[in-house]
């Protein structure tokens, strides 16, 4: 940056928590929170309770956050599953936290954003996982059809404080800003009724730690950058683009020595890996080569069938209506984000397997063989027909592979009944 702007950019930011407390910045921050809704946090209070309380406070808060002395509250810890095994350790900061963090985010984006790196994707405005997938796929197209693929150990849980801060400081002059920065960071965890302290890392769940980690990963970024790597990076997910093997084995050793001394993260030298592209999985897809463009990763789609699984439970006394309801959602929403893979009959099968599911709870919803047997006379399967299968002792699931029951619960059927075709909205959405 040239000394002039940099010094324009320090007089600007001396002054940042200014604009941080300003109202306008406030309510648009508190509409974005109330957007978000959320789980409340430690303190109990509701996204709906937190307007009636800035109703009456907000003047005492702008005066807290500009006289420096706002404190953040503990966070509550929240461990959700993650996808490849393991839990991640959410942190539910208090709703006026949240507002808090928002109003610094509306600030502190603007100033970082557009001087991260063009190969960054992941929580930045205007960008998404399909743009870092396209532009993954350019690179490979380029006959870069190896990948050094690195995963960082608990990158969130793992974040040096000293090493970000100074980070931020680089483009932040309010020492008030800083200081509450800091103070969401090191603000404690609670969990089972105790506080713990934390020392390094930025917990997942409050609205500043994506961009925080973009502010520490872009030295990365930049450092690729000078060494002319081909790269993607969403979030912690980084793939480098090589030509061989041997480059990326040493591309492998040389940045994950980058990342462990000079950032202090650890690189998973277990997950990490250099490979041909069509063997890793990427943001949910597989990079299949040149020519060859982009297809569903073998455990993204185990993890939907998991999900399908869990919707179309025989156990839970659900109407079919409010079934296809749930599945609709999951249907519409899964490939609207797998749109870009090449899978045309992958999704005509997966529609037949969930037909299936759905044939499987349906009978299981007759509960006796005589209510089967009505059901499927009622859907033109032959009378004696109808009670032989009701009363053939096989289980749900070889019930709903039979030729009558596949005539009672035809594909028309389940049009009717609204069901979302995945091979249809494959075609409606590459059209």
């Amino acid at each position: 940056m040239p000394p002039a702007a940099s010094s324009e950019l320090r007089a600007t930011t001396a002054l940042l928590m200014e604009g941080v407390a300003d109202i306008d910045n406030l309510r648009q921050a508190y509409r974005k929170v109330r957007a978000n809704r959320g789980a409340p946090g430690p303190d109990g209070m509701t996204v709906a309770e937190l307007g009636q309380w800035l109703a009456v406070h907000v003047e005492a808060l702008r005066r807290e956050l500009l006289e420096g002395r706002y404190v953040p509250q503990p966070v509550r810890g929240a461990a959700i599953p993650k996808a490849g095994g393991g839990e991640r350790m959410l942190g539910i900061p208090n709703v006026l936290d949240r507002l808090v963090q928002q109003a610094l985010l509306q600030k502190l984006e603007p100033i970082f954003d557009p001087v991260f790196s063009a190969s960054s994707f992941g929580f930045r405005p205007g960008r998404s996982a399909h743009d870092a997938l396209r532009q993954g796929q350019r690179h490979v197209e380029e006959d870069r059809v190896f990948v050094v693929d690195l995963d960082l150990e608990k990158f969130f849980d793992r974040v040096n404080h000293d090493v970000l801060m100074s980070r931020v400081a680089r483009r932040v002059d309010d020492k008030r800003v800083l200081r509450l920065i800091r103070h969401f960071l090191t603000a404690g965890l609670m969990s089972n009724g105790v506080c713990v302290r934390r020392e390094e890392g930025t917990p997942q769940g409050g609205p500043l730690s994506p961009l925080l980690a973009n502010v520490l990963l872009d030295d990365m970024d930049k450092e690729l950058e000078r060494r002319g790597h081909r790269f993607c990076r969403y979030a912690d997910d980084l793939n480098i683009y090589v030509s061989s093997m041997k480059a990326g084995e040493r591309v492998m050793a040389s940045v994950t020595q980058f990342l462990e001394h000079r950032l202090k993260l650890r690189v998973n030298r277990e997950k990490s890996a250099v490979d041909h592209v069509s063997n890793r999985k990427f943001l949910g897809y597989r990079l299949l080569g040149p020519d060859r463009g982009l297809g569903i990763h073998p455990k993204s789609v185990e993890r939907f069938k998991d999900k399908v699984r869990g919707l179309t439970r025989r156990n839970r006394p659900r109407k079919l209506s409010q079934v296809v309801g749930g599945l609709n959602r999951l249907l519409v929403g899964w490939m609207g984000y797998f749109r870009l893979g090449r899978a045309r009959s992958r999704m005509g099968e997966l529609d037949a397997w969930i037909r299936r599911k759905l044939r499987c709870l349906r009978l299981k919803q007759c509960k006796r063989a005589a209510s089967i047997a009505r059901f499927l006379k009622s859907r033109g399967v032959a009378a004696d027909v109808s009670r032989m299968l009701a009363s053939s002792g096989k289980g749900w699931w070889r019930l709903s592979r039979t030729r009558q029951t596949h005539q009672a619960m035809d594909t028309e059927w389940f049009r009717e009944l609204g069901l979302v075709s995945l091979q249809d909205e494959y075609t409606r959405l590459s059209t």
